[in-house]
């Protein structure tokens, strides 16, 4: 039972990452690396430091 709960709480953090990638304008692919303990911490600095490519479109 433990397992399939932490199999869902995995699969959420994968799709939750997913989702913020690809809506800063990255691939979401990269949003697997949340799933990895030390890489999660260095891809939030990355997102925070890097300029998405979302935002510079001009409309």
């Amino acid at each position: 039972m433990s397992y399939i709960i932490v199999l869902a709480l995995w699969a959420l953090i994968a799709f939750a990452g997913w989702r913020i990638f690809t809506r800063a304008g990255f691939k979401g692919g990269m949003g697997i690396l949340f799933l990895i303990p030390v890489v999660n911490f260095i891809a939030l600095l990355y997102l925070a430091h890097k300029d998405w490519p979302i935002g510079n479109t001009k409309n």
